[in-house]
C-alpha cells in the first residue's frame, strides 16, 4: 500500500472494512470505484472502465457514476444481489488539510433497500438473521426495514422448515456468524436466491433491550439482537420505527412445506415466477400497498382457530350484504398511501416534503372510513375502529405547515406554507417586495433615460444589472451609472441603490431557503413521535383492506361461506378450482363434489392424462386454503375440517442445481408429507411412482398409500395411473375408489372432467397419443402391444416384418405430417398473441355484422373445448378455420 497516492491508501483502507460491497468513493460530483470494484461495476452496470494513475508500478482500473443519478445505479446492483457501501466526503475540501476525510455513511444490500423506486409495492422487502444453537435448534429473526415489522421464532432441528420459512417469507437478505455450519448454508443457497452477510454480535445494550425485553427466552434475544447489532451498523442512522419483534410459533397456522406452496401456485407460477396466474392474484382486490403486503402474509400463514377464522368470515359476510358500504370503503382506501413506508422514512430521515402532503391526505380519510365502518355494526368492525387513530394534532400540523404542491427537493424552498413561521413570512415579504421595487425601478429608469428597451436582469455571477444595448448608449448621460461588464451588444451597469436593493433581495430569499430546512427537519421530528400511532392505524386500515377484498372476490365469483367440521368430514358441492376458473373467463369450468370422512379418508382417483385429475387434487387443497384465510370458497356448499397441515406432490421436475432427478425429488416431497403429516393433514399425492421401472413405482405407490391408511390416517386424494391399486379398494377399509370420467366414440375419446365413484375401466394412454398426432404406424404398432398385454401375455411381442415399400410409406407419413406441423406453426406464430389466456381483450366486431360463414365459425370456436386438445390439435384446428375464413 506505500507505494500508493495518500487518497489511493484512503479508500484501500476502508475498502479492507467493506469487502463485501461495491466502494462507491466519492470524488467531487461522481462516486469512482477502483481495482476490482471497478472491473465487475463496469461489467454489471455496462459502464464506461478507464483508468488512472495511483502512484503504483500500474494503472489502476477505474469506472464512475455521477453522484444525483446514483440511485438507478444502486438498485441494479441491488437486484443482482450485490452490497453498495456510501462513502461520502466528510469534511469540506476547501478546508481539509492533505487527503479529504472520508467515511461510509450507510451499506444498502438486498435486506434493507429503502428507496421506493427499487421496492415492490405490494410485497415486503425482508431481511434475516439464523442463529444456531449449540443443541441443534435455530433462532430466525426478520424485520421489512421499509415499514419496521419485526418477527421472531425458534425452530426445530430440521433445515426444511428453516427453509420453508426463508422461503414464505422471501427473505432476499440472511446475517450469521462467520462460523455458522458451511452445510446450512450450501443448502440455503441450493434452495434460494439470497445474500449472506456476517455479524458477531449478539449482546444486548439499551436500545436493543427496549426492543426484546419482552421476548422470555435468551435465544430469542440473541437472534432478534445480532439482525439489529447489523442494521445499525450498516445504516448509521435512526431505526425509531423498528417494531418490538413479534415472537411467533410455526404451529400457530397451517403448515405449508417449500414444495407444496410452490406446487399449489399460492403466490407466483412455477412456470414464470410471476404472480399473475397464482392464488395471490386471484385474490388481490386490494386497493392500498399495505393491504397487497398483508393479504400475501394472510395467504402464507392460514389460521388454525376456528373463532379467528370465522370471525373473518362473518366480516366479509358483512360487508357482502352491505354492497354500499364496501363500495364506499373501497373508495376511501384508494386515497390512503402507503402509510408503513411513509413512517419508515421519516424515521430514516429519507422523507421530503410530498411524501408528508400523502400522510396528510390519508390522515384526512380516516374520519370518513371510521363513519362507514361504524355502520357495519359488527364485532370484528368494532374492534378495527378502535385501531383507526386519526392523529388530528398531526393532520392540523402538517396542514398548516407544508404547502399542497411542493417541489421534490427539501433544500430548494417553497415547501412551508405562509403564516406558518413569523419571520420565514417577513424574509418572503422582503424578497417579494424587493423584486416588486426592482419592476419599478426598471420603469423609471426607462422614462428618464428614453431608452424602452432598458431592462433589469440578474445572473448568479453579477447579481442584478441595469443593461442598456450599444445603440442606445448615447442617450446615457456621462457617469449616470457605474460600468459592470461588457457585452458584444450591450453594456451591463449597476447604481448605488441597485446593489443596496441586491443585498436584501438575495439576503431574504437565501435565509428563507435556510430556515424552510430548519423548519422542514423540525417539522419531520415531529412527525417521528407519531410513529407507533401511525404504525397502528396502518394495521387497521390494512386488515379492512384484505377483508374488503375478500368481499369483492367473493361477491364477483359466486363463493359460499365455508362451515368447518370436528372430524375428517369433508363435503364439497359443486367445487370449482378458483384460478382455472378465472382464467377460463367466458368458457364453463365443469365442477366437481368431493366427499370424504374419517371412514372415507382416502380417495384413490384414477383415469386418464389431461383429464383433470391434477386440477381437481389443487382444487381441494386450493379450497382449504381460501377457507382457512379467512376468504369464502368456490362452491355451492363447503363443509370442510380444519387442515394443520398440506402436503402436496404434484408435477414432474427435475432438481438440476442439486443433481437430483424427477424421481428423486418425488420420493423427497413423498418423504416430506409421510414424515410429517398427522391425521389432521391434507396430502395430496400425483402419479407417485411414475419416475422408475413399472413394478418399482407400483410398489412403493401401493405402499405409500397403505402407510398413510394404517400409521398417519391423513386425509388423502392419491391419483395413479396404476390400475393394479384399485384392487386396494377391497383391503383398505377407508380407502374409496373414484375416477374422472371419460367416453369412447367412434375411436375417439372425450374427457368430461367429471369426478365419479369407482375405478377407470381403461387408461386412454393410446387415445391420447393419437390426439397429440403420433405417427399413425406407431399407433396401431401400440395397440397390438397393448392387447397382447392385457390377455396376459408379458413377454414383449415382436414386432411384424414390413415391406421395404411399407417402411418407404410410413416414413413419408411421418415427413408429410411433420411438414404440415411446421406450416402450421409458422401461421400460429404470427397469432401467438390471440392464444394467450392473460392476453388483453380486443375490440370486436358484433356477432351480427358478421357473414353467415362467419359466424359458423365463430359457432365452431365457441363449441371447442381447448382443455380436451392438445397444443398440436388445437393449433391444426385453428389453421383450418383460418384457411375457410380467407376462402372467397
Amino acid at each position: 500500500m506505500a507505494g500508493y497516492t495518500p487518497m489511493i491508501q484512503q479508500y484501500l483502507k476502508i475498502k479492507a472494512e467493506h469487502e463485501d460491497a461495491f466502494l462507491f468513493f466519492r470524488l467531487g460530483d461522481f462516486y469512482e470505484m477502483f481495482f476490482n470494484d471497478a472491473l465487475t461495476a463496469s461489467r454489471e452496470l455496462e459502464i464506461t472502465l478507464t483508468s488512472r494513475d495511483g502512484g503504483g508500478s500500474e494503472r489502476i482500473p477505474m469506472c464512475g457514476i455521477p453522484y444525483h443519478s446514483a440511485n438507478g445505479y444502486i438498485e441494479r446492483l441491488i437486484e443482482k444481489g450485490y452490497k453498495v457501501a456510501i462513502c461520502e466526503q466528510v469534511e469540506d475540501p476547501k478546508t481539509a488539510k492533505g487527503v479529504v476525510k472520508r467515511e461510509v455513511v450507510q451499506v444498502i444490500s438486498p435486506g434493507t433497500l429503502m428507496n421506493e423506486s427499487g421496492l415492490r409495492e405490494k410485497e415486503n422487502n425482508y431481511i434475516g438473521s439464523l442463529t444456531e444453537f449449540e443443541d441443534g435448534t435455530f433462532g430466525l429473526s426478520f424485520a421489512d426495514l421499509s415499514t419496521g415489522e419485526s418477527y421472531v421464532t425458534l425452530l426445530a432441528k430440521d433445515i426444511d422448515a428453516v427453509v420453508g420459512e426463508l422461503y414464505t417469507r422471501m427473505v432476499r437478505e440472511i446475517v450469521v456468524s462467520e462460523n455458522f455450519s458451511g452445510s446450512v448454508l450450501a443448502r440455503l443457497k441450493e434452495s434460494m436466491t439470497m445474500t449472506i452477510s456476517y455479524s458477531e454480535e449478539t449482546e444486548s445494550d439499551e436500545e436493543i433491550e427496549k426492543l426484546t425485553s419482552h421476548l422470555q427466552q435468551d435465544k430469542l434475544v440473541k437472534t432478534s439482537a445480532r439482525l439489529f447489532h447489523y442494521l445499525r451498523k450498516t445504516q448509521n442512522r435512526s431505526l425509531d420505527h423498528l417494531q418490538r419483534p413479534l415472537f411467533y410459533q410455526i404451529d400457530q397456522f397451517m403448515k405449508i412445506d417449500f414444495y407444496s406452496k410452490r406446487n399449489l401456485e399460492l403466490t407466483e407460477t412455477i412456470r414464470s415466477k410471476g404472480k399473475k396466474g397464482s392464488l395471490l392474484w386471484l385474490l388481490d382486490e386490494t386497493v392500498t400497498a399495505m393491504g397487497g403486503r398483508l393479504l400475501k402474509q394472510w395467504i402464507d400463514r392460514p389460521l388454525l382457530k376456528k373463532a379467528d377464522i370465522e370471525r373473518r368470515h362473518t366480516m366479509v359476510a358483512t360487508l357482502m350484504e352491505q354492497f354500499f358500504e364496501k363500495e364506499e370503503l373501497r373508495d376511501l382506501l384508494k386515497d390512503v398511501y402507503d402509510l408503513e413506508r411513509l413512517a419508515g422514512r421519516v424515521a430514516f430521515g429519507n422523507v421530503n416534503a410530498r411524501d408528508l402532503v400523502q400522510l396528510k391526505k390519508s390522515l384526512n380519510n380516516v374520519p370518513a372510513i371510521e363513519e362507514v365502518i361504524k355502520r357495519l355494526d359488527q364485532p370484528y368492525a368494532e374492534e378495527l375502529l378502535n385501531g383507526l387513530d386519526r392523529c388530528e394534532d398531526l393532520a392540523s400540523l402538517l396542514e398548516e405547515s407544508i404547502v399542497e404542491q411542493p417541489p421534490l427537493s427539501i433544500k430548494d424552498g417553497d415547501i412551508i406554507s405562509d403564516g406558518y413561521n413569523a419571520d420565514l413570512d417577513q424574509y418572503r415579504d422582503a424578497s417579494k417586495n424587493g423584486k416588486s421595487w426592482i419592476a419599478a425601478l426598471e420603469r423609471r429608469e426607462r422614462e428618464k433615460t428614453g431608452i424602452k428597451s432598458l431592462k433589469i436582469g440578474y445572473n448568479r455571477v453579477f447579481g442584478y444589472y441595469i443593461e442598456v444595448t450599444r445603440a442606445n448608449l448615447h442617450l446615457l448621460k456621462e457617469g449616470q451609472y457605474e460600468r459592470k461588464q461588457t457585452l458584444t451588444n450591450a453594456e451591463r451597469f449597476i447604481t448605488p441603490e441597485l446593489k443596496e436593493k441586491e443585498t436584501l433581495i438575495l439576503e431574504a430569499q437565501e435565509k428563507s431557503v435556510e430556515l424552510e430546512y430548519t423548519l422542514f427537519l423540525e417539522i419531520r421530528e415531529r412527525v417521528k413521535e407519531y410513529i407507533p400511532r401511525l404504525q397502528k392505524l396502518a394495521k387497521a386500515l390494512s386488515e379492512l383492506d384484505v377483508l374488503q377484498a375478500f368481499a369483492k372476490v367473493s361477491e364477483e365469483r359466486h363463493y359460499v361461506q365455508p362451515s368447518f367440521s370436528e372430524s375428517q368430514s369433508l363435503e364439497l358441492e359443486n367445487g370449482r378450482h378458483p384460478v382455472v376458473e378465472k382464467v377460463m373467463n367466458s368458457q364453463e369450468y365443469v365442477p366437481n363434489s368431493c366427499n370424504m370422512s374419517d371412514d372415507r379418508s382416502i380417495l384413490l382417483i384414477t383415469g386418464p392424462n389431461m383429464s383433470g385429475k391434477s386440477t381437481y387434487m389443487r382444487q381441494i387443497a386450493l379450497t382449504s386454503i381460501l377457507a382457512q384465510i379467512g376468504c369464502f370458497v368456490p362452491a355451492d356448499r363447503a363443509v370442510l375440517p380444519i387442515f394443520d397441515q398440506v402436503f402436496t406432490r404434484i408435477g414432474a421436475a427435475d432438481d438440476l442445481i442439486s443433481g437430483q432427478s424427477t424421481f428423486m425429488v418425488e420420493m423427497l416431497e413423498a418423504r416430506n408429507a409421510l414424515v410429517n403429516a398427522t391425521q389432521n393433514s391434507l396430502i395430496l399425492l400425483d402419479e407417485i411412482g411414475r419416475g422408475t421401472s413399472t413394478y418399482d413405482g407400483m410398489a412403493l405407490a401401493q405402499a405409500i398409500v397403505e402407510y398413510i391408511h394404517e400409521y398417519i390416517g391423513a386425509t388423502t386424494l392419491f391419483s395413479t395411473h396404476y390400475h393394479e391399486l384399485t384392487v386396494l379398494e377391497d383391503e383398505l377399509k377407508k380407502l374409496y375408489n373414484v375416477h374422472v370420467s371419460a367416453i369412447e366414440k367412434d375411436g375417439k375419446v372425450v374427457f368430461l372432467h367429471k369426478i365419479k365413484d369407482g375405478a377407470a375401466d381403461q387408461s386412454y394412454g393410446i387415445h391420447v397419443a393419437e390426439l397429440a398426432e403420433l405417427p399413425a404406424p406407431l399407433l396401431d404398432r401400440a395397440r397390438v402391444i397393448l392387447k397382447d398385454l392385457e390377455e396376459g401375455s408379458f413377454e414383449v411381442p415382436k414386432a411384424p416384418v414390413k415391406s421395404i415399400e411399407d417402411t418407404q410409406l410410413a416414413h413419408k407419413e411421418v415427413s408429410a405430417a411433420r411438414e404440415e406441423v411446421q406450416e402450421v406453426q409458422e401461421v400460429i406464430k404470427e397469432e401467438a398473441s390471440q392464444l394467450s389466456f392473460f392476453q388483453e381483450e380486443k375490440a370486436s366486431v358484433p356477432e351480427e355484422k358478421l357473414s353467415k360463414k362467419e359466424q359458423d365459425i365463430l359457432r365452431k370456436l365457441k363449441d371447442l373445448d381447448i382443455l380436451e386438445m392438445t397444443p398440436l390439435q388445437a393449433l391444426n384446428t385453428v389453421y383450418s378455420l383460418q384457411k375457410q375464413l380467407k376462402k372467397k
